[in-house]
This record gives C-alpha cells, sequence and structure tokens, in this order.
C-alpha cells in the first residue's frame, strides 16, 4: 500500500519536464532580450575602432559615448584615451580618470592601466605611484598576452621609484582588489 503524500512516478516526470521546459524558456527569454544588447555594442564598438582607424576621433567619440554611458567597460577606456589625448573632443584629464577609473573597476585590463599610467603621472589625479602600481600590477594580470609585457614594462618602470614598502603596498592593494571596487 502507498501512502497518499508520496507523488506517483508520473507526477514527478511531469514536474521534472516542466522544469526543464521552465528554464529552456528562460534560456530563449535570456538570448532574445540580452544577447543582441552584446552584438549590437559589439558592432558598435567596431564601428568605433573603424572610424578611429580612419582618423574620424569627432565620429569616434560620438559612437563610444552612449556605450560608455551603459557601462561597456571597453567604450570607457577607449573614451578615456580619447578625452586624455584630446582626440575627437577637449582634452580632459579628468574626464579621462573619470572613464579610466569606470572601465579599471570593471575589470578592463587598458582601463587599468592607463589609470595607472594616470596615477604614475598626476594627470587629472594626485600623484600616487602606490596605486600607480596597483592598477599597472592589475593590467599586466588581466591583459592578453599579446599586452601583457607592455604593461609588466611599466609596472615596473614605476617600481623602479618605489621604495620597498611602496612596492609591498601596491601589490597588497593589487591583490585584495576585486571587480566593482576601485
Amino acid at each position: 500500500m502507498t501512502c497518499g503524500f508520496a507523488p506517483s512516478t508520473d507526477t514527478v516526470a511531469r514536474r521534472q519536464k516542466s522544469r526543464r521546459n521552465a528554464w529552456a524558456a528562460a534560456f530563449v527569454l535570456f538570448a532574445c532580450c540580452f544577447l543582441p544588447l552584446r552584438t549590437a555594442s559589439a558592432d558598435a564598438l567596431a564601428r568605433a575602432n573603424a572610424a578611429y582607424a580612419r582618423g574620424d576621433y569627432i565620429g569616434t567619440v560620438r559612437m563610444l559615448t552612449p556605450l560608455a554611458l551603459r557601462g561597456n567597460a571597453n567604450a570607457q577606456a577607449f573614451l578615456g584615451f580619447m578625452y586624455e589625448n584630446g582626440y575627437g573632443a577637449p582634452q580632459a584629464y579628468d574626464a579621462a580618470v573619470d572613464l579610466y577609473i569606470d572601465a579599471a573597476i570593471r575589470g578592463n585590463p587598458f582601463g587599468q592601466g592607463m589609470l595607472g599610467l594616470m596615477y604614475d603621472k598626476g594627470h587629472g589625479v594626485r600623484r600616487d605611484v602606490v596605486l600607480a602600481y596597483k592598477w599597472l600590477n592589475l593590467a599586466a594580470a588581466r591583459a592578453p598576452r599579446r599586452e601583457r609585457d607592455y604593461f609588466l614594462r611599466l609596472r615596473n618602470a614605476v617600481a623602479s621609484k618605489m621604495s620597498p614598502a611602496q612596492i609591498h603596498e601596491g601589490q597588497r592593494l593589487a591583490l585584495i582588489w576585486a571587480p566593482g571596487r576601485p
């Protein structure tokens, strides 16, 4: 005799099938809603890169700005570079630093490296070799292989101006850093 509280095998099978269908529907909804945004964002970045390569700096800034405002870390870092160098927009170190910070806290290696250089030079921020070392160290750790050596050389150049205690502090700050935190 079976207990009246235990579900039958058919009921369990129906529930499992219903859960699988719900997960499948959720995945399809996610794909339909969010993947086109990633593709549109990637397409817009590709168009901005093409405009930059053509020397259309004003067009590049125009294309990057909405992406950066929506939190695209690649666009933020690229736009920061444009403001730092005065390409397509007035040179503005403060704006460049703000954009680099936004990209850096999202884990973008280019944004991290460029923020480190801004701290090293004291452009748009108070000069701070410890923070420069931290951000350059993070950039070197996260950068693609082809860019890693560049950030390592920059980090080591900054380290040559630092005391062992400052280097230790920069390393400590890099170790405790987590995405989403300055």
